[in-house]
């Protein structure tokens, strides 16, 4: 595992790279609505990263043919958009969305309610978010990898949900995914050793039911296999001497 540490160039072009996701962010959120396709925002979303003079990191990336993720409901990640998938009010939308700037990329997810939507599915978005920034109270420069999954594992689950085990974070910088891989559950190890200037995609994956999930015959989009809800948020942060830095999140 060659887990890479970024300099003072390359982090301060990597905060630009997550501002600019973080800005794209604010504006898909607001955009969120009944009667608008998964398309619809797809299309936006690549409108505003384009703007920036950015490139959609994920467009054809391993052959995924759209540019942002948007899984509705029991779809956990990696939904393809479709003009004829139409958002109705009460429905959770969860957006995956990132971005190449100068050479180097930004990752982050967020879930939205669509409309009105009941409390209990507004209880699934909340504790997801929060787990992961109770996650990230570990993510400091001596601490081990695992320190981060184990909290998020035990916040989940001390809520009553369930964290997915087949999908996991990633390091991220010139490449969408480096090393190390970040799972949101307990591991066996302690894994690799935080220290500054090491960038991380940190992103739980929460189901309302169990943590099983298939997928289906377009060969991406994860589903929860006992089709309970599922919810997602990730951000791309930044090991520092101190706190955490969060780079996609507006200041």
């Amino acid at each position: 595992m060659a887990v890479s540490i970024k300099s003072e160039r390359e982090i301060a072009l990597m905060r630009d790279a997550g501002k600019i996701l973080a800005e794209v962010h604010a504006r898909l959120g607001e955009y969120i609505q009944p009667g608008i396709s998964t398309l619809d925002i797809d299309t936006f979303g690549e409108k505003l990263i384009r703007g920036y003079h950015c490139v959609p990191n994920f467009l054809h990336y391993n052959g995924y043919p759209a540019s942002i993720c948007v899984s509705v409901n029991e779809e956990v990640v990696h939904g393809i958009p479709h003009s004829g998938h139409i958002l109705k009010e009460g429905d959770i939308v969860s957006l995956d969305a990132g971005l190449i700037y100068k050479g180097y990329h930004s990752d982050a997810a967020r879930t939205y309610p669509v409309g009105k939507i009941s409390k209990e599915a507004q209880r699934l978005i909340k504790v997801t978010k929060q787990s992961f920034f109770q996650g990230i109270k570990m993510a400091r420069a001596g601490n081990h990898l695992n320190d981060i999954c184990k909290t998020i594992h035990g916040y989940v689950n001390y809520h009553g949900y369930s964290v997915v085990r087949d999908l996991v974070g990633h390091g991220i910088g010139t490449k969408l995914h480096e090393d190390p891989e970040i799972p949101n559950f307990t591991m066996r190890r302690r894994g690799v050793k935080l220290r500054p200037g090491m960038t991380l995609a940190i992103e739980p994956m929460v189901n309302m039911g169990d943590w099983k999930v298939d997928r289906l015959e377009d060969d991406w989009t994860v589903v929860t296999r006992d089709g309970s809800l599922s919810a997602h948020y990730e951000n791309t942060i930044l090991i520092t001497g101190d706190e955490p830095e969060i780079l996609t999140l507006l200041k």
